[in-house]
């Protein structure tokens, strides 16, 4: 795979959606629907949030947003790398750039909530790689056996 290309993304592609609907659909596939945080296309729509496509060529690979909390604030939202692409790199490519445009958005602190069954552990490891810890609930999630919150200083 050579270099990913990220571009802000306004979600009408086509391809871009049917990503954004195999997120979700992942996401109900491993959690019960009362512990589905994910956004869909709506919601990454919406003001303070920033929503990137990464392409490989003509290929998208991966998808994540930001969503701002506050002014020093900010929470990764909605990252999935498409199925020919896992294990490729496209993943951590996207989180290193939600990271520095938090950066350059003069954001201190990230936070994230995803899975916690088996089917996410790889998205658990790639978080920790980063320098993301396990904390508590955040903002308006409260505790729940389907997930895991992080989050890191930048």
């Amino acid at each position: 795979m050579g270099a990913i290309v990220f571009r802000v993304d306004d979600l009408s592609g086509t391809v871009t959606q049917a990503l954004v609907k195999r997120h979700l659909a992942g996401m109900h596939e491993n959690s019960p629907a009362c512990s589905v945080h994910a956004f869909d296309l709506d919601k990454l729509r919406q003001p303070g949030v920033t929503f990137w496509s990464g392409w490989a060529g003509d290929d998208i690979a991966v998808i994540g947003a930001l969503k701002r909390m506050d002014a020093a604030n900010g929470e990764i939202k909605s990252m999935r790398v498409a199925d020919e692409y896992l294990g490729k790199g496209a993943g951590r490519a996207m989180l290193e750039h939600i990271v520095a445009e938090a950066r350059g958005a003069g954001m201190n602190t990230l936070w994230l909530e995803t899975g916690s069954t088996d089917a996410f552990m790889p998205a658990i490891k790639l978080y920790e790689s980063a320098g993301f810890e396990v904390c508590g609930p955040f903002g308006d999630y409260t505790l729940d056996p389907f997930s895991v919150f992080m989050t890191r200083s930048l």
